[in-house]
Parts: structure tokens; sequence; C-alpha cells
């Protein structure tokens, strides 16, 4: 600061330092013309590589997550093995002489059917006398089911099967 190659300012107890700018030489209009012009060049060169270098990191990330060649070479053999197992299943299961006849299905149909509104009557015919029971009963239905032994379908997760 002294010999002049850089000012000083201060700023209460701060001092700032920076170059006494009258010592650089002044930049003719053609010359920050050309600075101008340079700085553009190189945003767009800065631009291009960063857009170059956020793809190269996609397709590094694309490619870390993919399964390593000798991998999916296990894969495909795990594949095959598979096919193979299910083709030789379909086979064996072409050939098989104990098919159903068409007249069997249709009895245990039927069988099912019957079974299945047997069931749907019992259960209905169960509800409403149990529903009877609770309008006297001074405690709740879940502790009357528990006193007596009563076990629901719904407590084993059994629903009526879907009709055919």
């Amino acid at each position: 600061a002294q010999q002049g190659r850089v000012r000083e300012k201060v700023y209460g107890k701060q001092k700032i330092y920076f170059a006494d700018q009258e010592q650089l030489p002044a930049a003719s209009d053609a010359e920050l013309r050309g600075l101008d012009g340079e700085i553009a060049a190189r945003s767009a060169q800065l631009q291009a590589l960063q857009q170059s270098c956020r793809h190269m990191e996609a397709e590094l990330k694309d490619l870390n997550s993919s399964m390593p060649t000798p991998e999916i070479a296990r894969e495909i053999e795990a594949l095959r093995k598979d096919c193979a197992s299910y083709t030789e299943k379909l086979e064996r299961i072409k050939s098989a002489t104990n098919h159903v006849t068409p007249e069997e299905k249709e009895k245990v149909c039927r069988e099912q059917q019957l079974y299945r509104r047997e069931w749907r009557r019992r259960k209905h015919m169960a509800t409403e006398l149990l529903d009877a029971i609770l309008e006297g009963y001074p405690k709740s239905k879940k502790q009357f089911f528990e006193e007596v032994g009563i076990e629901t379908d719904e407590e084993h997760g059994v629903a009526l099967p879907a009709s055919v």
C-alpha cells in the first residue's frame, strides 16, 4: 500500500486492500468487445461441457444400475432351466390319460354349488340366531363369542367361494 500497488480503505476497525486499477492499462473498445466475445465463446463451451458431463453421469448411473454381464448370463441360464422344466411339465400334463370328463366336471360343479348354497343358508341362520341372543346380552358380541367358543369365518380368513 505504501508503494502504491495496492490501495487501502478503512471501514471502522476493518481495512480492505485491493489492486490499484489506475496503474493497470486501460483497454480499448475493440479489446473489450474481443474479451466479451471470448467470454461468450467460453460460456458456450462451458455449457456444452456441462451438458456433456450431465449426459455422461446419467449414462454412468444407468450402467451402474444394470446387471453385469456374468450375472445376466446366470439369470438367462436359470430362466432357460425354468422354461425347460415347465415345458416338460406341460408335456406330462398333455400326455396324461386321467383327464376329467365333462360329465365329472359338471357333477363336481353342481356339488360345489349345492354346498356353497347350504353354507350360505346355514351362516345366515346362525347369524340371525346369534343376533337375537345378543339383543338381550349385556356384554359385547366379541365377549359373547369368546364365552360360548364360537369361531367365525372372518377370524380364520375364510370367505364363501365365488359362483362358477
